[in-house]
């Protein structure tokens, strides 16, 4: 069933269940589904009017809906594959060979094939065939421990020299990463190294997948599973406190109702989770300790602007911008991944950018964005005029790239907290891999996983 939190402030559910998640993105979902696929009662509280976290779409028109941040996937995210076969949707997803490419010196360069690191004028020969080798160099670590005290600069300045750092890697760490670019870990570019690779054709054309009708075709079908499992969601209801006493969690208040609940899982970011432990009343004496080392995963906000033009920017899918004065890290053109025919002929483009959340493009307004945003698009693409744009959406996320740091493994909190029967779980312990939906799946059933084998376990010492 799907309802709406309702209730004067205090006031008590009427229907207890085993667990409570908070958050409706990916995460919590495949954690209710494991949860209830296994008997168990599952209560989801989500603030927003939807559900699906950052992966969340949004209406564009005629019943067309997009995500407002884009997604794709590769062909090693087998957990969305199989998430797709198990919900009998597996014929809506669809393989494309994409282009990507780099925007450097008010110039792009394709870099799909190994032929175009080849003729990547902006570094010497001798460069180029060390760029080239770099991926393959990379791929010769056995395991991601042996990367983690580095940073990405020493280790990508050790597999490819001074001068290919320079040119292709540090614009995008300092792109991506503003002031953390020197303290990202290495396992957080080996990562990405080895996704791209995986995603490969043997010619190194790059394959990735989408499925016909976005993300909201996954998770309309998803929700369906899920509230035929007794699964109850409620949307609109934003969590306003964790309560734990002596022996662990006791509730969550959501929209002025409390929920006793003694599992409860968390899918928030960490620092956010943070804020939520009550600060009121008994408390666990495990609480301080948990809301310091919760609270030490520095993120990065994003501001992604989606135009809806009437005819394409380019050819290329993925365009990562290696130009500080640009002020977005990438253009994404989505239309050049899903065929615009769903879209009423539109090309659909995000530009994305991860800031702090007092950044400047962060705290402008909608249309500041987009009017500061038109003469940089027009440098990349000479051709371009406003009157190609028929509307503009800006999205931002307060939380959407954890800052991956050497020896991530000491601050990344545990999915068991040391407070009974409390669970958190999100993209800032997706490790060593980056964050993206496929993990959220992989980690959210996990996590369902263990906590039916924590109650399965109270119940038979309750037996006993």
């Amino acid at each position: 069933m799907s309802t709406e939190a309702a209730g004067s402030a205090g006031s008590t559910a009427t229907t207890p269940v085993d667990v409570i998640i908070v958050g409706a993105g990916f995460t919590g979902l495949s954690a209710a589904l494991e949860l209830a696929s296994q008997g168990r009662s599952v209560r989801i509280i989500e603030c927003e009017p939807v559900v699906g976290g950052l992966a969340a779409s949004f209406d564009i028109g005629e019943g067309k809906r997009l995500e407002r941040f884009y997604h794709h996937w590769f062909s090693s995210d087998t957990e969305m594959i199989r998430l797709c076969e198990s919900l009998g949707i597996s014929h809506l997803l669809e393989a494309r060979e994409t282009r990507t490419g780099v925007y450097y010196a008010n110039s792009v360069y394709r870099l799909s094939a190994p032929l175009d690191v080849l003729r990547f004028a902006p570094l010497p020969l001798r460069d180029r065939i060390r760029l080239g080798l770099l991926a393959l160099r990379a791929r010769r670590v056995k395991h991601w421990r042996e990367l983690e005290p580095r940073t990405a600069r020493e280790w990508l300045v050790s597999l490819g020299g001074r001068r290919v750092y320079d040119v292709v890697w540090r614009p995008l760490l300092e792109g991506k990463f503003g002031k953390y670019a020197d303290q990202v870990g290495a396992t957080w570019m080996w990562t990405k190294l080895h996704l791209r690779g995986g995603s490969r054709t043997r010619s190194g054309k790059e394959t990735l997948y989408y499925i016909k009708g976005g993300s909201e075709a996954l998770l309309t079908a998803l929700r369906r599973r899920l509230e035929s499992l007794g699964v109850e969601i409620r949307t609109g209801a934003t969590a306003e406190a964790v309560h734990t006493d002596g022996a662990g969690v006791s509730a969550v208040t959501a929209g002025g109702v409390r929920h006793p609940a003694r599992q409860v899982l968390i899918t928030t970011a960490p620092r956010l989770a943070a804020a939520l432990l009550d600060h009121e009343g008994a408390q666990h004496p495990a609480v301080p300790e948990l809301q310091r080392r919760w609270s030490a995963v520095d993120y990065l906000g994003n501001v992604c602007l989606v135009l809806e033009n009437n005819r394409k920017l380019s050819d290329t899918y993925w365009l990562n911008v290696n130009d500080p004065d640009f002020p977005y890290v990438g253009v994404i053109e989505h239309t050049n991944l899903d065929n615009p025919e769903r879209y009423d002929g539109k090309h659909v483009v995000y530009l994305s950018k991860y800031l702090p959340t007092d950044a400047e493009l962060y705290q402008m307004s909608d249309e500041e964005v987009f009017e500061y945003s038109l003469p940089h698009i027009k440098r990349m693409f000479p051709g371009f005029d406003r009157s190609w744009v028929q509307r503009f959406h800006v999205w931002r996320a307060e939380y959407a790239q954890p800052v991956i740091t050497p020896h991530y493994t000491r601050v990344m909190p545990p999915v068991e907290a040391h407070v009974k029967g409390l669970y958190l779980a999100g993209m800032a312990q997706v490790f060593p891999e980056d964050r993206g939906t496929n993990y959220a799946v992989r980690d959210g059933r996990r996590a369902g996983r263990l906590i039916a084998d924590r109650l399965t376990a109270a119940a038979g010492s309750h037996d006993a």
